[in-house]
């Protein structure tokens, strides 16, 4: 929000959040490959409840839909524990393996984090995180990346490199 508004306007944050609150929470790539700006959920049991959520929607403070836009891997714990944000969950390794072989998927694909190459894997390679803003807020040295899947569930990562350019006053 302050830097929207800051750069552009309270407007344009408005119009941004309108646009993300009719956007689907969650996708699936052929049955294999789910994604979703967040993480994973305690609450969910099968794909027909993301199929269910009705847009647009707000996004609530605690639930499927909090989970599936804030949650966060965390390869320092197993199993469901309290996220520093003050929102959502985070989850280790064995329950990103738990969900993988429970909803039958190979990979979990999710953003939500600034990482340093602008993807990073997570438990054996079964989540990976891809950040698409290099030098996020102009406070990172990261890069950014775009995650693409071609027609055999291949994945590939283009990388964009971050650029330093000085600062107009």
């Amino acid at each position: 929000f302050d830097e929207c508004k800051r750069r552009y306007s309270v407007r344009l944050w408005k119009q941004f959040t309108d646009t993300f609150n009719c956007m689907p929470v969650a996708g699936l790539v052929e049955d294999r490959v789910l994604c979703m700006h967040g993480g994973i959920s305690p609450e969910l049991r099968n794909f027909d409840q993301i199929r269910k959520i009705l847009r647009p929607t707000d996004v609530p403070d605690s639930g499927l839909i909090c989970d599936l836009l804030w949650a966060d891997p965390d390869d320092s714990r197993s199993g469901w524990g309290a996220n520093d944000r003050g929102v959502s969950w985070t989850f280790g390794p064995d329950v990103v393996e738990k969900f993988c072989r429970q909803f039958d998927v190979d990979l979990i694909a999710r953003a939500h984090q600034v990482v340093d190459e602008g993807y990073q894997f997570f438990s054996a390679r079964r989540l990976v995180t891809v950040f698409s803003a290099p030098n996020y807020c102009g406070e990172f040295d990261n890069s950014a990346a775009v995650l693409s899947i071609d027609q055999d569930l291949m994945c590939s990562f283009a990388q964009i490199r971050p650029q330093y350019l000085p600062r107009r006053y």
